[in-house]
């Protein structure tokens, strides 16, 4: 899944069938009474014309009988084409409805999303194909690969601390069952608060649209953050084995996500490229002082020393050291 923005609206992407579909419904969902703007466009003789040739050109399954019968009750006062109904009628594979809670709304091929841009505006088209083309550039050149590698590493690597949270601090912490989680979350909450700057429940507040979409903190991760996320989760593991308070784990944790981001910054190898999560609106640099600043810090007190060398060490540059 990926998605484009157009003048503000996050347009979502799918592939299915090695075939990209775009939602329908983002496209409209800024626009007032939107959806009935989807209506009229399907009831016009224009669009069951064009979906009609589409579907000859690229479905073997299409019946085209029935597209006789549609085409001459279409636009009339008592008759109406659902999307549902068009499916259901021709076998059509170019455009089709889903409901529940996650990809719900109406899809169609490009060519058929392309096609509904033009009855929404020519400029709307214009910037829908031009964004469109910008993100199969970036597909072509691996970019989001590199990040969705990233990612995946982040989630295999979890595992090994919560196996460690199993193994060491619930016995410790001696819960009953059903509140197990809190101790799970909370390991969870340190990794983000020395790599994000904030927690996950932090970022939750500040970001309910995303997370009314089920998207997290990490879902928006460079990849220099899901690195730090994939390399501190096994070292952490390792100091709750150890025994390590988790004050000092933080330390520790905050030390070495200083160490690591010197190296990601000096290096220029193509998995270790500082790029945008696909989810955000354009790939650009980022920042990585935002591991850690005096007014980001965690509110632990003790922090200035540890604060002074953080800041020397995100300002390092080894081209001046050369």
């Amino acid at each position: 899944m990926s998605t484009i923005k157009i003048d503000g609206t996050e347009i979502t992407i799918v592939n299915k069938g090695d075939e990209d579909y775009i939602s329908l419904t983002d496209m409209v969902s800024n626009i007032e009474d939107g959806n009935k703007i989807l209506e009229r466009w399907l009831n016009t003789k224009t669009t069951v014309d064009f979906l009609g040739v589409w579907e000859q050109y690229n479905n073997p399954d299409f019946n085209s009988p029935e597209l006789r019968g549609i085409r001459e009750n279409v636009g009339s006062g008592n008759y109406f084409l659902s999307v549902k109904k068009w499916v259901e009628n021709t076998n059509a594979k170019g455009i089709y409805a889903k409901a529940g809670r996650h990809g719900s709304g109406t899809w169609a091929h490009v060519d058929i999303a392309f096609e509904f841009g033009t009855y929404i505006s020519p400029e709307f088209k214009l910037l829908l194909i031009t964004e469109f083309k910008n993100l199969k550039k970036r597909e072509a050149s691996g970019i989001d690969q590199v990040w969705d590698f990233r990612r995946f590493l982040s989630k295999a690597n979890y595992r090994i601390q919560t196996d460690a949270i199993q193994d060491v601090l619930i016995p410790l912490r001696n819960l009953p069952k059903k509140l197990e989680g809190i101790i799970y979350a909370e390991e969870a909450e340190v990794i983000n608060k020395v790599v994000f700057n904030k927690t996950a429940k932090e970022w939750n507040a500040e970001n309910q649209d995303l997370v009314k979409k089920h998207h997290n903190i990490r879902d928006y991760a460079t990849t220099h953050q899901l690195i730090l996320v994939g390399n501190l989760e096994p070292l952490n593991a390792e100091l709750i084995r150890n025994g390590i308070k988790q004050y000092d784990r933080l330390l520790q944790l905050k030390q070495a996500a200083v160490e690591q981001t010197k190296s990601l910054l000096k290096s220029r190898a193509i998995q270790d490229v500082l790029l945008d999560s696909p989810n955000v609106e354009k790939h650009k640099i980022v920042d990585v002082k935002h591991i850690d600043t005096d007014k980001q810090s965690p509110d632990i007190p003790k922090l200035s020393d540890f604060n002074n060398k953080l800041k020397t060490a995100l300002n390092y540059n080894p081209k001046e050291k050369e």
